[in-house]
């Protein structure tokens, strides 16, 4: 009787212990993979901020072009700026005032510009200049 239930006890620890290592190896690779989601959705987060009105601005001075333009597409203020199509004048304003970076202001007027122009003159549709405006 004694030997059975030791045999027993020994046969279950080994069990939990091949079960627990098991189960962590699991959890390890799943928190891995967790972790590069989070990093990769918040990667531009430290370029939002607030004015000193309380309006959240993009403020990307001092990097470069291409990281600029990947904060923006990544950016909630894309959305809002994107709800003021066909009012080009508060775009333009919108991007003055709650952008930073010269790269991403030039980019964003520039697209503003070219896409009042051909709207107005009827070579661009709605649906193509809220496509154009994307900045995709």
């Amino acid at each position: 009787m004694d030997k059975s239930l030791l045999i027993f006890i020994a046969i279950g620890v080994g069990f939990l212990y091949f079960i627990t290592n098991f189960v962590g190896e699991i959890q390890e690779e799943d928190d891995k993979y967790q972790n590069i989601e989070y990093q990769q959705k918040h990667m531009y987060d430290e370029y939002q901020s607030v004015d000193s009105i309380g309006r959240e601005i993009l403020d990307l001075t001092g990097t470069d072009a291409a990281t600029q333009m990947a904060a923006w597409k990544k950016s909630r203020l894309k959305q809002d700026f994107l709800a003021l199509f066909p009012d080009f004048d508060a775009m333009k304003k919108f991007a003055k005032e709650r952008t930073r970076g010269d790269a991403l202001q030039a980019k964003l007027f520039k697209t503003v510009d070219d896409v009042e122009s051909k709207y107005f003159s009827g070579t661009m549709n709605a649906e193509q200049a809220k496509r154009a405006l994307d900045l995709k």
